[in-house]
């Protein structure tokens, strides 16, 4: 509809900016791991951090859109958003780890709003016919803003320069502290900027009016638990599974690159925004193939080839390992809103509730990288990729319980 373009337009800004916060943490882990002198399992902790806003906000969100609406729970969202970006300045001041964990809460719990809220709200907002098109253009900004994100994070919050043991041992106590405060210091302006951005935004919206869209009813879903919707159920424990595989390979990707094909910092971080462009062009290919190849039978193949691929990063060196782990990021590409939309047909009038249970499943993300650091730490970061080809293997077996599904509308991009 005409009058709601502009909306249209303002949602789907939104997707930019949560796709450019949550890609940002590929690189701050890394980063903070220098900064503040983390192991692998602690430096896991800023997935955690991010991921478990997602599993205590989401249905908080639900409820408060249900009694507010969609413009109020995108508006407190951003808020929170722009809060937790500010609070990276006084992080990088005391060099604090446990601010910074503090920070990067606070930001995901406003994107666990806003998540919840444009989620299902670009699915319904304008004619029927045009949801595809709406949808496949704002997963498009989610994953412009996912290739931005390294590429900009590497090159104004990376520094080029690893300290290693013997290094470290040759610097005097002041030197070594001026060094830190130095990496930690590269967070300040760009955090500045994003919440600066983030709070122009939310005081745009606030001054915009926005259509409130009512729940379309259906049969399915309108009386009862939804923890009885056994597809829903499966559809949260796959999304579960399936954010905890995409943060692994991201977030310790720059860690693998170095260790395996012996990749500076810098040069990791513009491989991996190469991986997420594709994984970005994976989505108007995965939409193609869709008209052709179901879309559970697809996300079945693609899980497929993710767990060979994986296997091979783990098995081979050098840049063999480093690309087939860039593969991995084309063939997940379709797997979060293929699994959300499967998870959440028929729900009708309960749209909102079930989005919140998925949403919750992005804890995933918290959960997954800590086992995976803990792993790596006893072992080594090639060996730890097993984690997320376990992972993939949980959302294969969701796929093979929706083959009869023939058709979907992707309502959701990650």
């Amino acid at each position: 509809m005409r009058k709601n373009q502009f909306a249209v337009v303002l949602i789907i800004s939104l997707f930019f900016l949560w796709g450019f916060a949550l890609n940002l943490n590929p690189i701050l882990i890394p980063h903070l791991k220098k900064a503040c002198q983390l192991s692998d399992t602690q430096s896991a902790f800023i997935d955690s951090a991010s991921y478990i806003a997602y599993f205590l906000l989401a249905i908080p969100a639900g409820k408060f859109m249900k009694r507010f609406g969609y413009k109020g729970g995108i508006v407190l969202g951003l808020l929170l958003f722009a809060t937790g970006a500010f609070l990276f300045y006084p992080a990088a001041i005391t060099r604090s780890y446990i601010f910074f964990l503090i920070a990067l809460f606070i930001i995901a719990s406003g994107l666990a709003f806003l998540e919840t809220a444009a989620n299902p709200y670009i699915t319904v907002l304008g004619d029927e016919k045009g949801a595809t098109q709406r949808l496949n253009f704002a997963q498009s900004f989610n994953g412009l803003a996912s290739t931005l994100a390294p590429f900009l994070g590497g090159m104004f919050i990376l520094s080029g320069q690893t300290l290693d043991a013997k290094k470290e041992a040759a610097m005097s106590p002041e030197q070594l502290n001026i060094y830190l405060n130095h990496e930690a210091s590269s967070v300040k302006i760009p955090f500045l900027i994003i919440g600066a951005v983030v709070l122009l935004v939310a005081i745009f919206l606030i001054r915009t009016p926005l259509p409130e869209i009512e729940d379309r009813e259906g049969d399915s879903a309108s009386e009862g638990s939804l923890l009885k919707e056994k597809n829903l159920m499966l559809g949260v424990t796959a999304q579960f599974f399936y954010v905890g595989a995409q943060v692994c390979v991201a977030s310790f990707f720059i860690r693998f690159s170095s260790q395996v094909a012996g990749i500076l910092e810098k040069s990791a971080a513009m491989y991996l925004s190469g991986a997420l462009l594709g994984f970005m062009a994976g989505r108007f290919i995965g939409t193609f193939l869709m008209q052709y190849i179901s879309p559970s039978k697809l996300l079945a193949i693609y899980s497929v080839i993710n767990i060979v691929l994986i296997f091979a990063a783990v098995t081979t060196t050098g840049m063999t390992a480093v690309y087939c782990l860039l593969g991995v990021e084309f063939f997940m590409s379709i797997m979060f809103p293929t699994i959300f939309s499967l998870s959440i047909r028929g729900l009708g009038s309960r749209m909102k509730e079930g989005s919140s249970l998925v949403i919750m499943a992005i804890v995933g993300g918290a959960v997954f990288p800590v086992i995976m650091g803990k792993v790596s730490d006893m072992t080594n970061i090639q060996t730890a990729y097993i984690v997320p080809a376990a992972c993939f293997a949980v959302v294969f077996y969701f796929a093979l319980t929706n083959l009869k599904v023939k058709k979907i509308k992707l309502s959701t991009a990650h």
